[in-house]
C-alpha cells in the first residue's frame, strides 16, 4: 500500500521556482525588447518611405494606423486564444514573425506591399503581448509591480531605441540588407521554444472565458482603459510622427530627428520602470493622477520654445506620462486575475491600438491641412482628460499590500 506522500505531487523547491521564474522573466523581457523594436520601426520608416515611395502624410498616417490595428487592436483576440488554449507558441514564435515581416516592410517596393507587410508584422507583435505579459512575472511571488515594470520597460525601451537602431542600420548597410534585422527575433524565438514552459498552474485553469470577473469590476476597469487610451493618444502618435515633424518642420537632419525621438521614448521607458517602484510605495491612484497632471507642462514647453531645453523638456514630459504603464497592467490583473491574458491585451494592446488606429491617421489628415506642429500640440488635451477621469478611481485601488505588491 502506497503512502500518502507517494500519492501527492511533490512541491518544487523554492529555489527552483525562483530560478525558472527568473529565466522566463529574462527571456520574455528580451523578447519584449525585440518585438517592440520591430513595432516601433514606423517612426523612422515614415520619413524614408515618404521620400522613396512618394506617399502623402495622409497615406503615411494610414500605414501607421494599419500597423497599430494589426499589432494592438487584435491583441484581445490573442489574449482570449492564449487564455483558452494555453499554447506557448503565441509568444514563442512572435518575435520571429514580427522581425521578418517588419524587415520586409522597410524594404517595400510599393505602398501596397508596405500595407501588406505592416499587417503581417503586426500579427507577431499582437500575439506576443497578451501571453508574455501574463506569464513573464508569474514565477516572481513578491513585488509583482516591480518585476512587471522590468518586463514592460524592456518593451518601452525597445520602442525607444527603434528609431536609432533602424536609422543607424540603414545608414551603415542600406535598405538592401534590412532583412538581417530579423535575425535577433528569430534567435530569441528559438530560445523561448527551448527553455520556457507554461506556468505549472496553466493546465489546471478553466479553458473557458469568463465574463464574471469583468462584470464585477467594470467601473474601475473602464476608467483604467480610458486612461490608457488617453495616454496612448499622445504616446503612440508622437512615436509615429515626432521624427517626421522635427525633420520637416524644425529643420533637423534625419539622424538628429531619430535620436531626438529615441531620447523621448527612452525617457518614457525609464518612466515606466520608475512607475512600478513608485506605485509599490505610494499606490496606483496617486501615480496615475500625478502622471497625467505633471506631464503636460513639460510637453507644452517643447512646442512653445526652440532652445536647447526644448527636446529635453519633451523627454521629461514623456518620462512622467509613462509612469502608469506597469501600474495599469498590474492593477487590472489583480482586478481580474483569472483572465490575466485578456486583461493585459485590453490594457496593453487594445487601448493602445485603438488610440493609434484613430489618432495616427487623424493626425496625418489634420497635418496635411494645417501642420504637424498644430496636430501634435492639440493632442495634449488628452492627458488633461485622463487626469480628470482618474479622480473617479477608487481610493483604495492598488494600495500597498503585503509583500509590497500592488
Amino acid at each position: 500500500m502506497s503512502s500518502a506522500s507517494e500519492t501527492l505531487p511533490r512541491a518544487r523547491p523554492v529555489r527552483t521556482v525562483v530560478r525558472d521564474g527568473a529565466v522566463a522573466l529574462t527571456l520574455f523581457s528580451i523578447g519584449h525588447f525585440l518585438v517592440d523594436i520591430y513595432s516601433g520601426s514606423m517612426g523612422i520608416f515614415q520619413p524614408l518611405l515618404l521620400n522613396r515611395l512618394g506617399i502623402s502624410l495622409t497615406q503615411a498616417g494610414l500605414l501607421g494606423g494599419l500597423l497599430a490595428f494589426s499589432s494592438s487592436i487584435t491583441q484581445p483576440l490573442y489574449g482570449y486564444l492564449s487564455d483558452r488554449y494555453r499554447s506557448r507558441l503565441f509568444s514563442a514564435l512572435a518575435p520571429a514573425v514580427a522581425g521578418v515581416f517588419i524587415a520586409f516592410l522597410g524594404a517595400s517596393p510599393s505602398y501596397r506591399s508596405a500595407l501588406l507587410f505592416a499587417a503581417l508584422g503586426g500579427v507577431g507583435v499582437a500575439s506576443f503581448h497578451p501571453q508574455a505579459s501574463a506569464w513573464a512575472a508569474v514565477g516572481m511571488k513578491r513585488n509583482r509591480a516591480r518585476w512587471m515594470s522590468v518586463f514592460i520597460t524592456s518593451g518601452t525601451l525597445g520602442i525607444a531605441l527603434s528609431p536609432a537602431f533602424y536609422s543607424t542600420f540603414v545608414g551603415m548597410f542600406g535598405f538592401q540588407r534590412i532583412l538581417w534585422t530579423a535575425l535577433p527575433g528569430v534567435l530569441i524565438s528559438i530560445a523561448l521554444l527551448a527553455w520556457v514552459r507554461p506556468p505549472e498552474d496553466v493546465h489546471r485553469r478553466s479553458r473557458s472565458f469568463d465574463w464574471a470577473p469583468f462584470r464585477a469590476v467594470w467601473r474601475p476597469m473602464t476608467i483604467l482603459y480610458c486612461g490608457v487610451f488617453f495616454r496612448s493618444a499622445v504616446q503612440v502618435t508622437y512615436a509615429q510622427f515626432l521624427a517626421l515633424y522635427l525633420y520637416r518642420e524644425r529643420g533637423y537632419t534625419l539622424a538628429a530627428a531619430a535620436w531626438a525621438l529615441t531620447l523621448y521614448l527612452t525617457a518614457g521607458a525609464i518612466g515606466g520602470f520608475a512607475g512600478g517602484y513608485i506605485a509599490d510605495r505610494f499606490g496606483a491612484r496617486r501615480v496615475i493622477l500625478l502622471s497625467f497632471a505633471l506631464s503636460v507642462p513639460f510637453m507644452v514647453v517643447f512646442f512653445l520654445t526652440d532652445g536647447w531645453w526644448s527636446v529635453p523638456s519633451l523627454a521629461v514630459g514623456g518620462l512622467i506620462l509613462l509612469f502608469t504603464i506597469p501600474v495599469n497592467v498590474v492593477v487590472a490583473q489583480d482586478l481580474a486575475p483569472t483572465q490575466a491574458g485578456t486583461v493585459s491585451a485590453f490594457l496593453m494592446g487594445f487601448a493602445w491600438g485603438a488610440a493609434g488606429l484613430i489618432f495616427i491617421p487623424l493626425t496625418g489628415w489634420v497635418a496635411q491641412r494645417t501642420s504637424l506642429h498644430t496636430a501634435l500640440f492639440a493632442l495634449l488635451v488628452f492627458p488633461l482628460l485622463g487626469w480628470w477621469l482618474a479622480h473617479y478611481l477608487p481610493h483604495e485601488l492598488g494600495r500597498r499590500k503585503e509583500g509590497a505588491r500592488v
